[in-house]
């Protein structure tokens, strides 16, 4: 009779939440809303070692808090919705600091992809996006059968990055840029004789950046504290937001979405003023 009574309580709490949440929602939706959400998740480690618990347990709950934010994403209308995961440099760790993340990416993969799940609940078409060559075959596997899999989904779209760093991507659309021109070889603005159709322009360069599927992000969030962007999307962030709250990655939640929305909109017309000039 006692848990009886106990459930009720925590049901009843549950729909109270919900209520508030979307009570929120609907006032903060009348000012301008974010397109893109894009979120550095720092401080995984660290809330481990507050809470006295094994780092593995720490990532598997900031797991946690990334299904959160995109399901509070989807229920802010948030279209496009963006995690540095793993940066190229995070291959210097120790090995044994290295498999536990392996084997973790590839249960999240396999995860989305079950029945019932985020992806399937949101309509969420997934990409992972990257050098996903420097993963092991059943990573790069599971992540490429992800994306085939949910290619029909268009509700929302969360972009994981994976093997990224913002100059490895400039250097891979410089590349391809390249190759698309003159299969490899360089010509520089400045030489006026020659065709300008032959030179590389900005244009070039953005449709072959791994994030050339989304657009400029609106809000950029970074957990834990730390006021960098640690080689994340700097070649899209000229417009946005930062937001840097001083919470680890597992401690983020609603209100701090909320908040960044709620600065970004009130700097919403100087920086669409900025995005107009560029």
């Amino acid at each position: 009779m006692k848990n009886a009574g106990i459930d009720k309580a925590i049901e009843i709490l549950g729909k109270l939440v919900r209520f508030l949440r979307k009570s929120m929602i609907h006032i903060i939706s009348v000012g301008p809303m974010p397109d893109h959400v894009a979120f550095i998740m720092d401080g995984n480690r660290r809330f481990a070692r507050k809470n006295n618990l094994s780092e593995a347990a720490g990532y598997r709950i900031g797991l946690l808090a990334l299904i959160s934010c995109v399901k509070y994403c989807s229920e802010l209308g948030v279209r496009y919705v963006t995690f540095y995961a793993f940066s190229i440099d995070n291959f210097k760790r120790r090995s044994d600091e290295i498999q536990p993340l392996m084997d973790l990416f590839l249960e999240y993969i396999e995860g989305l992809m079950k029945e019932g799940s985020i992806v399937s609940r949101y309509g969420i078409r997934v990409y992972f996006q990257g050098n996903l060559k420097l993963f092991s075959e059943p990573v790069r596997l599971a992540a490429e059968n992800a994306m085939l899999a949910t290619a029909h989904n268009s509700k929302l779209f969360l972009i994981v990055c994976l093997a990224y760093t913002s100059t490895n991507e400039i250097v891979h659309a410089v590349q391809e840029s390249c190759e698309e021109k003159w299969g490899g070889a360089i010509l520089l603005n400045e030489n006026e004789k020659n065709d300008a159709e032959s030179f590389v322009k900005v244009t070039d360069i953005d449709k072959n950046m791994y994030m050339a599927i989304a657009p400029e992000p609106d809000i950029l969030i970074r957990t834990s504290g730390d006021t960098r962007l640690s080689n994340f999307l700097l070649w899209q962030t000229t417009c946005t937001y930062l937001y840097f709250p001083s919470a680890f990655w597992p401690e983020i939640g609603f209100r701090h979405l909320l908040w960044a929305i709620l600065n970004f909109q009130r700097h919403h017309q100087y920086l669409t003023k900025r995005k107009k000039q560029g």
